[in-house]
Formats: C-alpha cells, structure tokens, sequence
C-alpha cells in the first residue's frame, strides 16, 4: 500500500480511530501490528511471511544474549543474528547480481558459465526493516539495551507501517521506549501531523512527479538526447529524489505523530550543504548514522591512522552504494561520494552549532564563499545522481561524456530555451524547482516549510488550503508513480 493512493487515505483514519479507541497499550500495539502487516500484505502477503521469520529470530536472539553472560555463546548468537539477516538480504536482493557479475568474470577468462535468467522478487522494504532489526541485536549484544519480552511491543517496533518501507531506520533504543510506553491522542500531535503529511504530500505529488516526467523524457534513451538536455533532466533529477525520498520520510514523521511516537529527522535541507561531508549529516541521516554507529566506527572510525582512516570512510560509502542496489553503478555511487568525502573533507569546521542546524547561517543572504561553497557542492552530488538514475553503467558513462562534450551546443541550448518558453513540461518543472528552494530556504530553521504554527490563524489557513488545492490539482493529472526507495 502506498501513501499517495485513495486506499491509504481510507486506511490511515480506520487504523487512527480503532487504535484510540482501544483502551490499554499493548492492545493499542496489537492493533499496530495487525495494521502493520495488512498494509505491508496488500503488495504481496508472502512478504509477510518472510518480516515476521524476521522479526522472531531476532527476538529469539535478544532473549538469549541478555540471559547469557558466556562472551563466546554472546558473540556466537550476535554471529547468528547478523547471518540470518544479511543471509535473507543477500538472497532476495543480491544473489542474481553476484551471479550474472560470476558469469561476466567467467566469460572474460575465456569460461562459458551456464546461462539462465534470475527472476528474484525482491520484498519491498527488506533493506530497512533488516537493519532496524540488525540495530535490536546489536544494541542488546553491546549492552545498550535491554529485550522486551512483550512480543506485540517488538513487532510493533519492527513493522510500524509509517516508517516500514521506506524509512527512517529508527533504532531499538529510540523507538521501541515508545512503545513501551502509555501513548495518549493529542491535539498537538494532530496540529503537529497533518501539515507535515499535507507537505509531504506536495512534494511526491506535485514537485517529484512532475519532474519525473522531464527525467524520464531524457534518460530513457540517452542516446537520443543533447548534452544540455541530459544537464537538465540530472539538475531535475536531483531535486526530483530528494523531494520523493523526503516526502515519503515527512508523510511517515508526520503519521507517526498522530499516535504519538516521535520519528527521527531523515532530511536536513541537504542542498545547502557546503561540503560532501555536511551533505551526508543531511541526507537519509537515519541510514548514514546507521552505517556511522555500525560500520564505520567497529572499523576503527576516527581513531586510526589517516590512511586506515580514509580506508574505513571508502569502505563505509562502496558498502552504502550496495545497499542502495545490487549493480555495479550503485557501488561506483558509493565510490564516488567516498573518494569526495576523504579528497574533499574540510580540514578543521569552524562552523557553529546554529549554523549546522540552519544550513547557509542565519543571514537571509548568505556570504559569496558560502554560496559559492552549496553550489560547489551541488553540482558535484547531482553529477553523482547520473550513476543512480541511469539504467546502467554504460549509460552512466555516456551520459557524463555527452554532457562533457556537448556542453557549449548552442542547438541544445536553443532547444531547451524554446521549451521553456512554450511553457511545456520544463517550464512548469524551473517553477516548482525555484519554489521549493525559496520555501525550504526562508524556512530552512524549521523540520519542514509548513511548520506555520505561530503564524496567524487565516494565515495559516490560507498555506494549508492553497498546498491541498495544489496537491489535489496535480493528483489528478500526473501519472502515480512510486516512490523511488521502494525498489530498495
């Protein structure tokens, strides 16, 4: 079940007035699982099956380490749960391409590997509720946490639908308190929800899909398509991810509010960043803390040698690129913003606290080096997109050198000029582009542009009614296309 359809609109009242209804918590849970596992069901009910086998060996596991005080049965039950989890990831999601890759050594040395066609599904959304699940046995193993024994409590932590297929990747010790927890239905949580699900919404529907049919238009056939063009439709591309990946993190935030569990931040206004690095302290901040806590700091993090160092950060990024995908352009991805992040790293960040926390510093114009600095940086990550969005990693690679060679066509140009001007499908996508930077920039301080809730009351109204209007107009005409971290 998606977010952006008439079914989830239905959903989302039904599982918000039974839940309140009910009086005690772990019915309130119980509720929350059976919900969670309907709407995860409604794509296939066998992926059901596979998150609840899941869930219970890391359960199981949980019990085991906290009764145990054996350091080698506790190392061998953290071995056991990191197997069976990667184990089944590695199946559905990267078994096809480290065979077909074998096969394509094979054939390089001359050896003809049997042929045959790998027809994996692969489960929506395994990517992130196995590293939720992963962060429960680790955190237990390193005595950070203890296990519930409540099993409604854990399943509700594991499948909570808002943040189930896409994100945040909440951790045991954050969430799962708050299903321990005696939640109560607030005002505030509601005035606190909905303009953020409202906003959420604006972005998938009327920003991401509008630009998704200028993306497309380009990068089906790159072949076909002018430098400038390719320019464009990577600049669109950007913006077209972000706002479909946040989206679906704003709509989750903003319907976990409304049964009081509170979602970490997943998106900090990532384009104004100044730097690669502060780039990634912004963006999918759930997964790049996770790979921070759990990768890249057992490696040895900060406290090894300069090159040891480098080595754990390249290490970190090629792995975060696979789990992005199992291709090889998704590995060049992770390559690239590693080698950006060591070569491009800041040697000593003066910045202050306020400044990390609004991207650009508080002046409402920024210094020329500041600006100069989130160009910079822009630039360098839409160009890293090319390897995301291509099809493949030939097409990557012609995209970059089209867009290399034909950079000063003055044909490409004049075509995208005239498209502009016509007042097609680019036109309208520059607009949407220039209004979503100005909104996020002027309320760059706040989690989300319509957090207005110290405005004036027919203000306030006034935003509200014009972004449902938008969102209802541009429902209607654009095709519904998924959310892109779906596929991951």
């Amino acid at each position: 079940m998606s977010f952006t359809t008439i079914i989830f609109l239905l959903f989302l009242p039904l599982v918000f007035c039974v839940h309140w209804v009910l009086p005690r918590r772990t019915a309130r849970n119980t509720w929350l699982v059976a919900a969670s596992y309907f709407f995860y069901g409604y794509w296939d009910y066998r992926f059901c099956l596979l998150m609840f086998i899941s869930s219970m060996v890391d359960f199981t596991i949980g019990l085991a380490l906290h009764r145990t005080a054996s350091d080698r049965r506790r190392k061998a039950l953290l071995v056991l749960s990191l197997v069976s989890n990667l184990g089944l990831l590695g199946a559905f999601k990267y078994l096809g391409f480290f065979v077909e890759s074998f096969r394509e050594l094979a054939g390089v040395f001359g050896f003809d590997a049997a042929s045959g066609t790998w027809e994996i599904i692969l489960p929506v959304g395994i990517s992130f509720y196995t590293f939720q699940t992963l962060s429960y046995t680790i955190d237990i193993y390193r005595k950070k946490l203890e296990p519930t024994t409540r099993l409604a409590d854990y399943l509700a932590f594991v499948s909570f639908f808002p943040q189930l297929v896409a994100g945040p990747i909440e951790r045991a010790s954050r969430l799962l308190p708050q299903f321990q927890r005696d939640r109560r239905c607030r005002w505030a949580n509601i005035c606190e929800g909905l303009p953020r699900i409202l906003w959420g919404f604006f972005k998938k529907i009327v920003v991401a899909d509008s630009l998704a049919v200028v993306v497309q238009a380009s990068y089906a056939d790159p072949s076909l398509s002018s430098g400038p063009a390719l320019m464009l439709a990577t600049f669109f591309f950007a913006f077209q991810i972000y706002a479909d990946f946040s989206a679906y993190s704003d709509i989750a935030i903003g319907t976990a509010r409304l049964f009081d569990i509170r979602l970490m931040q997943n998106f900090a206004y990532p384009y104004f960043s100044q730097s690669i690095w502060e780039f990634w302290q912004r963006w999918h901040i759930s997964l790049s803390t996770w790979f921070r806590d759990y990768l890249y700091i057992p490696l040895g993090g900060n406290r090894e040698s300069r090159w040891r160092r480098n080595k754990n950060i390249l290490i970190t990024f090629l792995v975060s690129g696979l789990w992005h995908g199992a291709a090889w352009r998704f590995i060049a991805w992770g390559g690239l913003h590693g080698a950006a992040s060591i070569g491009l790293r800041p040697g000593s960040d003066r910045r202050s606290q306020m400044e990390l926390e609004r991207p650009g510093g508080n002046s409402l114009i920024p210094p020329v080096s500041t600006v100069f600095r989130m160009i910079g940086t822009f630039v360098l990550v839409s160009l890293f997109w090319v390897f995301f969005r291509a099809s493949s990693m030939s097409d990557s690679l012609l995209i970059l050198k089209k867009m290399v060679l034909e950079f000063t066509s003055t044909a490409g140009y004049t075509e995208l000029i005239t498209g502009y001007l016509s007042g097609g499908p680019v036109f309208s996508s520059l607009n949407l582009v220039l209004a979503l930077v100005l909104m996020e920039w002027f309320q760059r301080h706040l989690h989300h542009p319509l957090q207005v809730l110290h405005w004036p009351k027919p203000l306030r109204w006034a935003v509200y009614t014009a972004t449902f209007w938008f969102v209802a107009e541009y429902a209607g005409r654009l095709p519904d296309n998924p959310f892109i971290y779906f596929q991951f």
